[in-house]
């Protein structure tokens, strides 16, 4: 009977709703069949006028900011459908990672220049994958409301994983906009005990006004991980027919793992502001100068990134439907890019004869110097709790010697203001460079558990430093910029760091060619609880931990035609902090030498892609700081158009591969990854990893099919990225995107 009613009630509805969409405009009222308030002067005079309402095209802009000094460089859209089935991969879009096998769990980069700095805590670190730091918000101004939705889902309910993710950006006016994001992330894990669930949920505004400027963002991070210590035995992953029963292929549920009822906790939330007021004159130039001036003026991008992103980023060779250079707004492109495209001449707007009237002349701000204020506050809580810990696992035990239960717990709080006053390049013709001058304050505290494990043992650091930059981000062919710290007061006493970037790009026959060096120097304390850490079974005090003294020299040479990218350069490090066997800080007084380089060479013939990238590094002491001589990532696919040009289609392979090496393991009572214990060595490598996919994109929506780990089971098995934690078996993985501009 209720399934009878329901089906009434559901044809009902189904009724009117048809009648409704019958239902014609009523002209007296002037509501729609909605009952929604119509504006009479939209309406046509009679229903059999052939009038097409059109909507307003959209145009956005994306930007990033340098956290310290808040300059804002634009960045593509994420709008680009080539290979959008790994933007979810916890192994990044390449695979240069290693993860514990489960969506959301921690990494480590296995190319040693792209691992990243241990802020703000080592706790949070290894979450690169989920975390956003506040360098890594995208802020949006367009003139439409900016909505993206995505979904990504693998294997079942059971011990499946699923990801969503929306992004919400709208404009009050040209020069004020806000939004939101929110992720949420839900791994359950092929594993047993090894399930995730991350949360994030933040909210961003900016005001770009001709002399105000002001970019601020709150974002909040809640993090949960189950931890179950790896598999008992690696048997059941590469020998199965020789453990018991004699089975040639376990469930990966059903394999013994070292830990159960272990999990780790991370939350963290920051607010980041950023504000500049700005000091200049006004002149009367040509509308279409202006234009380009303003880009110049609001846009500061390093020399590196301007020109390392590419014009595809912005507009796609394949005519995708998406924001291209030319529906965008002026703000959106970088003044170079604005002074080569075809529509703009000026030389021509330089000759009298092309002079246009008056109406075409406008007055236009020219700042001279910016007045900064950068303010942050950030609070990052961690805590572990085990409540069934094998007898011998741990060396020591410090508070809870009598039971096997674990309950660390430690808090940062931090709050950081930098000041500075900038002289900027461009206001006249002698002002070739930038030159900005800034001091930082920075206070933290850190709560740690104290020894009687019933008080609270409280750390409070100050550091100032004082800086400055000089820059040059403006012009078609030479870029750079240099900008260093050093620290005046109480921890930050002795330390400095020096960077610097610059980029050569010129014409050679039909190819532009790009070339970068990059380079630093730095002389810095290790973080915090490197120095610092009680808990349970961990507790370090090194007071008198050296600072940690670096040098690199990098270059790298672009050619877009080609598809050419190769990166080289070579570090040296003094005083070497790391994890050692027994998973505690130490250093390494001697030096090390880091080589590294990368090639990253696409071919294309027709519809047939054939991306690559390599990257070979020597670490001159293995022992300290191993690395894969040799890793290596292949993609090979058809991309073609179907269905008039409107459906892009990407159907390929790809493969990932580096070299047998002593991987660094992983210990969850310090979620950090460290050198392999003395008594359990093992190779990780020497396996390669295949996923085949299908990639589609209709319109403004984006979806993906993905059957990843195809190769399960075959050759030496040894499926493994860190010891003892085996990655996921084959599974069908999709997701799907869509973006809205309304």
């Amino acid at each position: 009977m209720r399934r009878i009613l329901l089906t009434y009630i559901h044809l009902f509805v189904l009724g009117l709703l048809a009648a409704q969409a019958q239902r014609p405009l009523n002209t007296l009222d002037n509501r729609d069949r909605y009952g929604n308030q119509v504006d009479p002067s939209t309406q046509p005079d009679s229903l059999d006028t052939s009038t097409d309402v059109q909507s307003i095209p959209p145009k956005l802009y994306m930007w990033q900011l340098s956290e310290t000094l808040g300059n804002r460089t634009i960045v593509p859209a994420d709008t680009l459908s080539l290979n959008f089935q790994n933007t979810n991969l916890v192994d990044g879009m390449t695979g240069q990672y290693n993860f514990l096998g489960n969506l959301g769990s921690p990494r480590l980069s296995r190319i040693f220049f792209d691992r990243e700095s241990t802020e703000p805590t080592i706790f949070m670190t290894p979450f690169s994958s989920f975390f956003v730091r506040p360098d890594q918000v995208f802020f949006t101004n367009s003139n439409v409301p900016y909505t993206n939705l995505t979904y990504y889902k693998a294997g079942n309910k059971v011990n499946g994983e699923e990801r969503f993710k929306s992004y919400f950006s709208v404009n009050v006016n040209k020069r004020l906009a806000f939004g939101f994001n929110f992720d949420y992330l839900y791994g359950r894990g092929y594993y047993s005990n090894q399930s995730t669930s991350h949360f994030n949920a933040g909210i961003f505004g900016s005001y770009i006004g001709e002399r105000y400027q002001l970019q601020a963002v709150y974002n909040n991070f809640f993090m949960k991980m189950n931890e179950n210590g790896g598999i008992a035995n690696d048997g059941y992953i590469t020998r199965p027919d020789t453990m018991a029963d004699g089975k040639k292929e376990y469930e990966s549920t059903t394999i013994p793992v070292k830990l159960e009822q272990t999990s780790n906790r991370n939350k963290d939330f920051y607010i980041y502001l950023t504000q500049r007021y700005r000091l200049g004159f006004k002149r009367r130039v040509l509308k279409e100068v202006a234009q380009n001036n303003s880009v110049k003026q609001n846009f500061a991008p390093t020399a590196a990134s301007t020109a390392m992103i590419p014009d595809t980023a912005i507009t796609d060779s394949l005519g995708m439907d998406r924001l291209g250079a030319d529906s965008l707004g002026t703000d959106s492109l970088s003044a170079e890019r604005l002074a080569m495209k075809k529509s703009l001449s000026l030389d021509s707007l330089n000759n009298a004869t092309a002079l246009a009237e008056d109406t075409n002349y406008v007055e236009e701000f020219v700042p001279v110097t910016s007045f900064i204020h950068t303010f942050k506050v950030e609070r990052s809580r961690h805590r572990f709790q085990s409540y069934s810990e094998p007898e011998g696992m741990y060396e020591n035990t410090y508070f809870n010697k009598n039971g096997s239960v674990s309950r660390d717990s430690t808090t940062a709080f931090s709050i950081k203001n930098i000041f500075g006053i900038a002289l900027l390049e461009g206001f006249n013709k002698y002002a070739k460079a930038g030159l900005t001058a800034y001091i930082s304050h920075k206070f933290s505290r850190y709560d740690l558990m104290n020894a009687d494990s019933m008080t609270v043992d409280r750390f409070t650091e100050q550091e100032i430093f004082v800086g400055g930059e000089l820059a040059k981000r403006q012009g078609k062919v030479l870029h750079y910029s240099i900008d260093g710290e050093i620290g005046i007061m109480d921890k930050a006493l002795g330390q400095f760091r020096v960077h610097g970037n610059m980029d050569l790009n010129f014409r050679l026959g039909k190819d532009t060619v790009n070339l970068i060096a990059r380079g630093f120097v730095t002389n810095t304390l290790p973080s915090f609880y490197m120095r610092h850490y009680h808990s349970n079974h961990f507790f370090w005090d090194n007071d008198n931990m050296e600072k940690e003294f670096r040098t690199r020299v990098e270059g790298e040479l672009n050619i877009d035609r080609w598809g050419t990218n190769l990166r080289a350069g070579v570090e040296n490090v003094k005083n070497y902090t790391y994890f050692n066997q027994k998973a505690v800080p130490e250093q390494y007084s001697g030096n090390i030498q880091i080589l590294s380089a990368t090639l990253k060479q696409n071919f294309r013939a027709g519809i047939f892609h054939l991306d690559n990238e390599v990257t070979w590094q020597k670490s001159s002491n293995e022992t300290i700081l191993p690395l894969p001589q040799l890793s290596l990532y292949s993609n090979l696919y058809i991309l073609t158009k179907l269905a008039k040009k409107v459906l892009t289609v990407q159907l390929g392979a790809d493969v990932r591969y580096f070299t047998k090496y002593n991987a660094p393991a992983y210990t969850p009572a310090v979620q950090q990854f460290h050198l392999q214990p003395e008594n359990d060595q093992v190779e990780i490598g020497g396996y390669p990893i295949v996923n085949i996919y299908a990639n589609l994109q209709l319109k403004r929506t984006r979806l993906f099919a993905m059957y990843s780990h195809v190769n399960q089971g075959m050759g030496t098995r040894n499926s493994f990225l860190v010891p003892h934690y085996p990655i996921n078996p084959s599974l069908l993985k999709i997701g799907v995107s869509w973006n809205f501009y309304d």
